[in-house]
């Protein structure tokens, strides 16, 4: 597995009007747009080389992420998402299919809600932004950063998650995700990782949805997936047992046979 700097040191840097993104491109085929959660980009694991044998990975490390810098405009997520349309647009590739990852699938929601002709298919893994009607979004910018990264599983024995997160942190390494942390807070706050108006926004997004969460998911509970659901007219879900909010990491194999069919590969 390659390490998030390194992979970054490799990203092409493209220019979205006076922005920068950093943009890690790996893989052969039609594009498949990633879009990483709150704390960042954890590096190429067993489902990206799976999918990139097939597809293209496009993968962005957002505004105050890694190398790219902050944009100081950008002060929510439905104002990142316009930065990424702009990209999407002028990049002449669309529309393309898309996975967006906790605060990146509530990312990938505010894009389909403004445009929905960017994407073709969109799968959410275990997304933010819809205010659930039953529990809450698990306040994690309350939690000190170990223990924020636990919750995020429920299995901590999966050898990616140990090779990712266990063990001592280096400086630089606890830096990285604290300043994913403090970007994510500065534009999620309030109301805390979730837009009121997003549900009524995506009724008319008439794109196919793949909804995927496990059933231990301690961060984004039940109701974010059913208010998606309720919203999305075309959505389905893929419920992955015994794992939490990172299946992709918890059981890539379940992952991968929950989206590989729905994305045509």
């Amino acid at each position: 597995m390659s390490a998030p700097a390194e992979e970054a040191k490799s990203a092409q840097v493209v220019d979205v009007g006076d922005d920068a993104l950093h943009v890690l491109r790996r893989g052969s085929g039609e594009p498949l747009l990633v879009l990483h959660d709150e704390l960042g980009y954890p590096g190429w694991m067993t489902w990206n080389q799976t999918l990139s044998d097939l597809r293209e990975l496009w993968i962005p490390l957002q505004p105050g992420f890694g190398d790219t810098p902050r944009a100081d405009w950008v002060m929510d997520y439905r104002d990142l998402a316009s930065l990424y349309a702009r990209w999407l647009r002028e990049s002449g590739r669309g529309p393309v299919d898309a996975i967006g990852f906790s605060a990146g699938g509530y990312l990938a929601a505010e894009m389909a809600a403004a445009d929905p002709s960017l994407f073709r298919r969109l799968v959410l893994v275990a997304p933010l932004g819809v205010r659930p009607a039953e529990g809450e979004i698990l306040d994690f910018f309350a939690l000190t950063l170990r223990t924020h990264v636990a919750a995020t599983v429920a299995r901590h024995e999966a050898p990616e998650f140990a090779e990712i997160y266990g063990g001592e942190m280096t400086p630089e390494q606890f830096e990285r995700f604290e300043d994913a942390r403090a970007e994510s807070a500065r534009i999620g706050w309030e109301p805390f990782m979730y837009s009121p108006s997003l549900p009524r926004r995506l009724e008319g997004a008439e794109l196919p949805v793949l909804l995927v969460w496990g059933d231990g998911d301690l961060v984004a509970p039940r109701g974010c997936i059913r208010g998606y659901a309720d919203a999305l007219p075309r959505a389905q879900v893929a419920e992955i047992p015994g794992v939490g909010h990172r299946p992709e990491i918890e059981d890539p194999d379940a992952f991968l046979e929950a989206v590989t069919p729905f994305l045509g590969v």
